[in-house]
């Protein structure tokens, strides 16, 4: 007997392929350094530090879940095991030290198993290891502007393109990095305090006006990489993203070449404070 599939079935049917997309992590929208379709889970990595912050996500993510399963266990077990029918003469214990020194004790050991990755995560992020290049970024309303100082003192700014893709992060200039390379980023704010966040790089770091913060990532693969401001800066937040193109080292070399002659005059300064918020 043939049978048609009718409006319902369709639907059952993008539910169960939608379903299996999401099971397998998003395999078939994922992109590298940037947010794709149905993404449930962190961004790939692209630096040690985000292979590290993807671990330790991992790890919390399996210790909860076993923790709300054992809870919910128990609730089950009392729910079952001392309902008035099943139990109707009801036990007049009120202390049994054995389980209140536990559920002290447990809870203690996991706090301290949880903190000893926790901190050396938080180490790694913030001592910066001996840096093979040094980019100075100014966040200002409402763009971001790199300064090389080892490679030329030039500076650029880096606005969002609107004829560029992906939507909202492509921009006019991008930050040029080479690969697997210690890149150490002071990060400062001209105006209002701003952020600088790569997830691909787990980089994510204010930037104040006054004050020079520092952060570093090491880029392991190449290609484009995108973030954004995260902190809340004014009407135009949500216009200032950030792009970074990481090369091999002869195209790094030859960018910087091409960079001091295109970036002397400050041209790009010139532009970005005469041209306004993009939106």
């Amino acid at each position: 007997m043939k049978m048609s599939m009718g409006p319902v079935g369709r639907h059952l049917l993008g539910l169960a392929v939608a379903g299996l997309t999401l099971a397998t992590g998003g395999a078939a929208f994922a992109e590298l350094g940037q947010p794709a379709p149905w993404e449930w889970t962190l961004q790939q990595s692209g630096s040690p530090v985000m292979d590290n912050i993807v671990w330790f996500h991992n790890f919390l993510f399996v210790l909860i879940t076993v923790i709300t399963l054992f809870v919910l266990a128990l609730l089950v077990i009392v729910v079952v095991k001392f309902n008035a029918r099943a139990n109707p003469v009801p036990s007049r214990t009120t202390h049994n030290t054995l389980i209140e020194v536990a559920w002290t004790l447990v809870p203690v050991l996991i706090l301290v198993g949880i903190s000893v990755p926790s901190f050396r995560l938080l180490f790694l992020e913030l001592d910066v290891p001996k840096a093979d290049l040094t980019i100075k970024a100014t966040g200002k309303q409402w763009y971001w502007s790199y300064a090389y100082p080892d490679n030329g003192k030039f500076e650029f700014d880096s606005l969002m393109a609107q004829d560029k893709q992906p939507r909202l992060l492509g921009v006019d200039n991008e930050m040029v990095v080479p690969v697997n390379k210690v890149v150490r980023v002071q990060v400062t704010g001209a105006d209002v305090i701003h952020a600088f966040a790569l997830p691909a790089f787990g980089v994510k770091i204010d930037a104040i006006p006054g004050r020079l913060n520092e952060t570093w990532f090491k880029a392991t693969k190449t290609g484009m990489f995108y973030g954004q401001c995260s902190e809340l800066c004014g009407k135009d937040h949500a216009f200032m993203p950030i792009a970074i193109r990481v090369v091999s080292d002869q195209e790094f070399a030859s960018w910087v070449e091409t960079a001091k002659k295109k970036y002397a005059s400050g041209g790009a300064s010139t532009y970005a404070s005469t041209a306004g918020p993009t939106q």
